[in-house]
């Protein structure tokens, strides 16, 4: 269960950013068929419908055009061709198969994920419990004589931040059930705290707590004040587990 949570946290944000990016692929590609697909429909229409006005034009004759009762029969064939016209129109927009049944159930599925995904985002996700570990303070000694390599038992602790001495260190190795090397990327303040951690994939590790113990022990850590170092300060932590 702590294994299938932790994947939760990592992978969570990425799942989602790969279903909203598909899903907006999705709706680009209907949206611009939609336009071709209309763009099309409309000419055909234009072209089928324009020259049987221009055949009959051509044919009348001079007196044709003057004498009433031809005029009146040009009237009603006008008004046939436009009922003509606009029933085509319609029947071509009530038949056409791209806004059928399964396209309409489409852009409900799709809805439909675009709330589930909204609905994902908005949860809040949980803190891991924080666990009770030892400590190692340095206050008041020498800072030439403190390890930066740190050893309880076959277990130790090695971190690398340069100009840099640990005055707090938690030691998680008495938590491990499983043995590992766990590294843990840490980016550190000027004033020795650290402001995030991350920990380096490792397929290799059995206990999938380890991650978890030495990414909570990373972030209690806290080093020496130093102003004139970078803001943050990127170093590292390896824990070393023994199976226990």
């Amino acid at each position: 269960m702590h294994r299938i949570k932790k994947l939760y946290k990592e992978n969570i944000y990425g799942i989602i950013g790969t279903l909203s990016f598909h899903i907006l692929l999705l709706c680009a590609i209907l949206l611009a068929n939609v336009k071709i697909e209309g763009e099309i429909k409309e000419e055909q229409i234009i072209i089928d419908f324009s020259s049987l006005d221009v055949l009959p034009e051509e044919e009348a004759t001079e007196e044709e055009k003057t004498d009433p009762e031809n005029q009146s029969s040009d009237q009603e064939i006008q008004q046939n061709r436009t009922s003509r016209s606009n029933r085509a129109v319609n029947d071509a927009a009530a038949k056409d198969p791209f806004f059928d049944d399964n396209y309409q159930q489409e852009i409900a599925d799709a809805q439909k994920l675009v709330a589930d995904v909204n609905k994902q985002l908005s949860k809040e996700i949980p803190e891991m419990k924080q666990f009770e570990m030892p400590e190692q303070t340095t206050e008041g000694m020498d800072p030439d004589k403190i390890s930066n390599t740190i050893y309880s038992g076959e277990s130790n602790i090695h971190y690398n931040l340069e100009d840099r001495h640990h005055t707090r260190l938690p030691i998680p190795v008495y938590l491990a059930k499983g043995g590992g090397k766990i590294t843990v990327d840490i980016w550190v303040a000027t004033s020795g705290k650290v402001v995030k951690a991350a920990v380096r994939p490792n397929s290799g590790i059995g206990d999938p707590m380890l991650p978890e113990y030495a990414l909570q022990a990373a972030l209690r850590t806290v080093f020496n004040t130093k102003t004139d170092a970078p803001s943050p300060q990127k170093g590292t932590i390896t824990y070393t587990f023994i199976a226990q």
